[in-house]
């Protein structure tokens, strides 16, 4: 298991501020030690949460080219037929998955082939619930061919 190059900026960022929040703890109160201590727990977990949010576990998965994986951690939430009008121009089935701040947030392509097409749209940044958030959001498209000539 790895941490995802996006999170090393944040978790050096918030371990420095947590050095300096629990330094700032030990020398302004030094005869309050049910503060510290409860200072260094809050600020442990919450770097801990941090970096296990960022977290890159390795995957295994059998090579099947009929099988269509599941491209992200979290909970399925949605299976819905709706149009696409970027690239299909048409209808299509989407498949919405939550994740929680628990699960693993990096994303992996749910089927093997060649890129067909791919743009990122820069966008807002609406929780996961919100109705528009899957067309106002920062988000990327991509289309893969499969080996069945199949276009996904």
């Amino acid at each position: 298991m790895g941490i995802h190059k996006e999170g090393y900026t944040i978790i050096l960022f918030t371990l420095l501020i947590i050095i300096v929040i629990n330094v700032g703890a030990h020398f302004l109160a030094p005869s309050n030690k049910l503060m510290q201590n409860l200072i260094y727990i809050i600020s442990g977990l919450v770097f801990l949460l941090i970096v296990q949010f960022f977290r890159n576990p390795d995957r295994s998965i059998i090579p099947n080219e009929n099988l269509i994986v599941a491209p992200a951690d979290g909970k399925v939430v949605a299976i819905e037929e709706v149009e696409e009008p970027e690239f299909f121009k048409g209808k299509r089935k989407q498949v919405s998955i939550f994740m929680s701040p628990l699960n693993v947030h990096v994303n992996w392509y749910p089927i093997s082939g060649r890129i067909t097409y791919f743009k990122y749209h820069p966008g807002d940044y609406l929780v996961a619930w919100h109705p528009k958030s899957s067309i106002l959001n920062e988000r990327t498209t991509i289309v893969v061919e499969n080996n069945n000539q199949k276009k996904y």
